[in-house]
């Protein structure tokens, strides 16, 4: 019998669970694949001996992903938040999702090849708007605003006016 956390993140694939949580395990630390699960029969998605799920860690959070077939799209309703503490860290995080077959949007968000949704956070980005300095907050948050990937250099700028 397994270990089974009380609470996973279960995420959708039509057939790539276990290539998109090698892809996450490859790039984010203190993630890894803890075991992949064929199906023991057909089913409506698959058939018997087909990868059904995949049991692995990202970033410490423990997921499922699940080979569930067509016709299920994540959106940006949900979404993993990566806070990174420098621009290389950020750098790193944004260009291995987006130059795998991923796509860029706005404010550091981005979307793997896979449609899962992620926000590269730098820690500076999180401290400048949230501080207790509400223009000094705004001008960072208006500086966010016209962002792809965030640059920490220029939040901060923007920050000290």
């Amino acid at each position: 019998m397994t270990d089974i956390a009380k609470n996973t993140i279960c995420l959708w694939y039509e057939r790539e669970a276990e290539e998109a949580a090698r892809f996450y395990a490859d790039i984010f630390p203190d993630s890894f694949v803890k075991a992949v699960h064929r199906a023991p029969g057909d089913y409506p998605a698959g058939q018997q001996g087909d990868v059904l799920t995949v049991e692995f860690s990202l970033m410490g959070i423990p997921c499922l992903g699940m080979n569930g077939g067509p016709g299920v799209q994540p959106n940006e309703s949900f979404s993993f938040q990566v806070a990174t503490q420098d621009q290389e860290e950020t750098d790193r995080y944004w260009h291995a999702i987006v130059s795998h077959g991923g796509q860029e949007s706005e404010c550091g968000w981005c979307k793997d090849k896979w449609g899962i949704s992620w926000q590269i956070t730098p820690v500076a980005l999180t401290n400048a708007y949230t501080s207790s300095d509400r223009q000094a907050a705004q001008r960072a948050f208006n500086a966010m605003m016209t962002m792809k990937k965030i640059d920490i250099a220029a939040i901060e700028a923007a920050f000290r006016g």
